[in-house]
Order: structure tokens, then C-alpha cells, then sequence
């Protein structure tokens, strides 16, 4: 299957070379960031790894650590990103949104709601691997209701393959009388059925749904629930109708109006690079009528500016 990324693998790769350019641009006075990011956002993640690992033959120091001593601010946090492997990142992201001042849910969510269940279990593995802790256990311990019930639902990464025929008209009659039909939410009826049937039996459920009730679903969900629940509730929703759709939408509300949540920002742009960037740009350009790349121009600056636009790959414009 073709790579929807834009960051690809470069041909002709030599990693001792590529650990000498990095070596030579924070060598002496003064960082040569332009080296840093043209090289950096033209590897593939799997390549970047080879380079740290000859960085410390070579240099007998850690690349990682030079980074941060050269670097500083977002452009920092982006290239020390970038130079982590997809499974370790996410789970480090995990481990600051529970263990920071106060829990960042935005994270959870999104992480959580978007992931293949693969993935899930990957992270779960090396989550424990790093921490000597369960991240069930640590999200349980952080959140409540049944928000922490929907991400525990996730974190069994047992979402059903397929679509249930039979169960279609029926899944939807469900969603009705436990949402608008009813005086109270059922949330634990949203929780349960949105958690575990598949994407494809999700899409024809949301169809059914609105021929049922009229609503889009997550029209229902927005006047129904509130807080951490909704968020989440949305993000699932939105990833079964389309994960490039959900991630344009998520950069779209980072960057619109006053101020940018770069943290947010940062995480997108790096873990979707390799993945589907390409089908976010093409779902970006339809929804907000403008290119992502464009927006990202305007919201940032500097080589932190560069680096960006250099995963986004191109102007939709």
C-alpha cells in the first residue's frame, strides 16, 4: 500500500554521514539549525534511530542530550520528537498528561480515540517496560465516571472487525432511547456500543441513526454530554467516520484564533508524518477552505516555522 506520509524514507541513506552533519552543526560557536531540521524532517523516523545510535559510536555522546543543550523552545520539543520512536513517544505523552500538575485529558483523548488497537497494546507493553507501571491503572487513578470507563474500554484494544448486519438498525434504536428519547443520558449505553463495535459498523450506525432521530450523532452527543465524556465521546465518533478528518479538525482548533496550543500542534504534525498527513492536508482543504499548509505559516515562526511546513510536505492551495 502506497504511504499516505509526507515524511518518507531517504534513499541513499547513510547514517554515519548524517551523524557527522549533526556533529559538525553544534560543533564550535553557535548551532547551525538550518542543517539540523532540512536533515531531521528528510529521515524517516526508523533512520533517525540509526542516526543516534552512530551518533554515540562515533562521538561517544548522546544525540538526544546534544539537541537539547543547542536547541531550546518549540523548535526544541519538535526535533527531540521527531528523534523519538512512534511507541515511546506516544506513551512519554501518555506518562506527562496523567503524571503532570493536574491530568491533561486533551491527550488521553486523542491518543486513545485514534490509535489502532495495535497500537494500544504496544503502547501498553511499553508503557509498563518504562515505568514499571500499568497504564490502566494510572488513568484509572486520574480520571472518573465514565469517562475513565470509555478509555478503559479502549485500552482493552478489543474493538470488533466488520460489520454486524444484524445489528445495525438495532445499535441505532439503542443510541436513540438512551439519548434523545430519554429524560437523563444513558451515557453507559453510548459508552459501551461506541467503545467496541468497528469503524465500518460505526459509520453505518451513524447513518442509521440519523434517519432515525434526524440528528447527526454528534449533534446528540454535544447537547447530551458534557466535560471529558463529550471530548472523548466526539473523538471516537469522528475517528470511525475518518482518522485524517479527525486529526485536520484537531490542527484546525490548535491553530484558530487567539494564541496556539503547540503542544497539540507538535504532537499531530510528528505522529502523523509517516501515517496519513497527506489525507489530513486533502480533508483540511475541504473542510476549513484553506491549506494547512498556509494556516501553519501564519500561527508560527522561525525554525520552528521551517520545520513544520516541512512535514506538512506541500500547499493545497
Amino acid at each position: 500500500m502506497a504511504s499516505k506520509g509526507t515524511v518518507k524514507a531517504a534513499a541513499n541513506f547513510k547514517a554515519s554521514a548524517d551523524a557527522e552533519v549533526l556533529h559538525k552543526a553544534m560543533k564550535g560557536i553557535g548551532t547551525d539549525e538550518d542543517a539540523i531540521l532540512q536533515l531531521v524532517c528528510a529521515r524517516s523516523n526508523a533512520q533517525r534511530q540509526e542516526i543516534k545510535a552512530t551518533y554515540k559510536t562515533l562521538f561517544g555522546k548522546d544525540l538526544i542530550n546534544d539537541l537539547k543543550s543547542e536547541l531550546g523552545g518549540k523548535f526544541e520539543t519538535l526535533i527531540v520528537a521527531l528523534m523519538t520512536p512512534p511507541t515511546a513517544y506516544d506513551v512519554v505523552s501518555l506518562r506527562n498528561a496523567i503524571k503532570g500538575a493536574g491530568t491533561d485529558e486533551k491527550v488521553l483523548v486523542e491518543i486513545l480515540a485514534s490509535r489502532t488497537p495495535q497500537q494500544v497494546k504496544d503502547i501498553i507493553a511499553a508503557y509498563r517496560k518504562e515505568y514499571d507501571a500499568d497504564l490502566e491503572e494510572d488513568i484509572c487513578g486520574d480520571t472518573s465516571g465514565h469517562f475513565k470507563r470509555l478509555l478503559v474500554i479502549l485500552l482493552q484494544a478489543n474493538r470488533q472487525t466488520g460489520v454486524q448486519e444484524g445489528d445495525i438498525e438495532n445499535d441505532a434504536q439503542v443510541l436513540f432511547k438512551a439519548g434523545e428519547q430519554k429524560f437523563g443520558t444513558d451515557e453507559q449505553t453510548f459508552v459501551t456500543l461506541l467503545g467496541n463495535r468497528s469503524a465500518q459498523h460505526l459509520r453505518k450506525v451513524f447513518d442509521a441513526y440519523m434517519k432515525l432521530s434526524g440528528y447527526e450523532i454528534e449533534e446528540s452527543i454535544k447537547r447530551e454530554t458534557s466535560g471529558s465524556l463529550k471530548d472523548l465521546l466526539l473523538a471516537v465518533v469522528k475517528c470511525a467516520r475518518s482518522v485524517p478528518a479527525y486529526f485536520a479538525e484537531t490542527l484546525y482548533n490548535a491553530m484558530k484564533g487567539a494564541g496556539t496550543d503547540d503542544d497539540t500542534l507538535i504532537r499531530v504534525m510528528v505522529t502523523r508524518g509517516e501515517v496519513d498527513m497527506l489525507d489530513i492536508r486533502a480533508e483540511f482543504r475541504k473542510l476549513f477552505a484553506r491549506s494547512l499548509f498556509s494556516m501553519i505559516k501564519g500561527d508560527t515562526g522561525g525554525d520552528y516555522r521551517k520545520a513544520l511546513l516541512l512535514l506538512c510536505g506541500g500547499d493545497d492551495a
